[in-house]
């Protein structure tokens, strides 16, 4: 991607009839620089640099469409592996432990958590990262997205990122999400106890001809799985957190609860009080999966 991007910017900046020392004066960068990004050699383009060549040289938002794919070069080979099985995914299952998932973060949390990073080298990289996190949200919103079902431990509802207003947002963020009809967010209560995938967070992505893959993330790994046998166990450990998480209808108003800031805490419904939420959920949406919307459903509170 680096290459076809430097071939982009050198048949553009030719059509403009541009040396290579001009395009850099205009873009505030020696010509060396322009060299090394034509040959897609030296350190990547910022997304600041493609933002401004795109602009000088009329490509129209092309080189910005590009930079998310360059810039993914930096990253491991598991890693890119795994960003391009969930471009191609139909279906993603995704348990979060300690923050709301990439695919649904607004611009201040994602900026709130990509900032923690001890190992982030300034501002211009942070504002590279929260671009490309933001960029992959777009598949939500193409023709092709995939049916997202997220599972959230309670600790991210009550963890806060930022300030009030960037949690209140990402909380008010979840709440909208969940009324799309391919996407599902459910939360796993603290009264659940223990679970298969304390360890950190879990995804579990179904491609187009049925095959399966996993990632496990912590705070300091990140894991592709790809190997079938192992895959199906963590299939099942996914089925099992949300078996174990409030339906969507409660989870929602969990959520609500925490962004008003009335929430004191719940004691976890009954199998049998889960099962005639569910039930109703499945009717209301006709019959073939649960949806976040309708009236609300309450639970009881444990007293202060």
């Amino acid at each position: 991607m680096a290459a076809l991007f430097g071939s982009r910017v050198r048949r553009l900046r030719t059509a403009a009839g541009l040396t290579q020392a001009e395009l850099g004066t205009r873009a505030h960068v020696v010509s060396t620089r322009i060299t090394q990004i034509e040959r897609a050699s030296g350190a990547k383009p910022t997304f600041e640099l493609a933002q401004t060549l795109d602009t000088i040289l009329g490509a129209d938002n092309l080189l910005i469409d590009m930079w998310p794919y360059v810039y993914r070069e930096a990253f491991p080979d598991w890693s890119r592996a795994f960003m391009a099985y969930s471009e191609r995914a139909v279906s993603i299952r995704q348990y979060a432990a300690q923050v709301v998932p990439g695919l649904l973060q607004t611009e201040d949390y994602a900026r709130a958590v990509l900032s923690l990073d001890p190992l982030l080298s300034g501002e211009q990289q942070l504002e590279e990262r929260v671009a490309a996190r933001l960029g992959r949200q777009e598949r939500l919103r193409s023709p092709d997205r995939p049916e997202l079902w997220v599972v959230l431990d309670e600790a991210v509802l009550r963890r806060p990122i930022g300030d009030h207003s960037v949690m209140r947002g990402q909380l008010d963020r979840l709440l909208n999400a969940a009324t799309e009809r391919h996407i599902t967010v459910q939360v796993l209560p603290f009264g659940q106890g223990g679970h298969e995938a304390m360890g950190g967070s879990l995804t579990v992505l179904t491609l187009p001809d049925g095959e399966e893959v996993a990632y496990k993330e912590g705070a300091d790994f990140g894991q592709l799985v790809e190997e079938s046998a192992d895959v199906k166990r963590y299939s099942v450990t996914y089925d099992r957190l949300r078996a174990a998480s409030l339906p969507p209808l409660m989870s929602l108003d969990m959520i609500r609860s925490v962004m008003e800031g009335n929430h004191r805490g719940t004691s976890v419904p009954s199998r049998s009080e889960r099962r005639r939420v569910a039930q109703e959920q499945l009717q209301q949406s006709g019959g073939w999966r649960l949806r976040g919307g309708g009236r609300r459903h309450t639970w009881r509170r444990s007293r202060p």
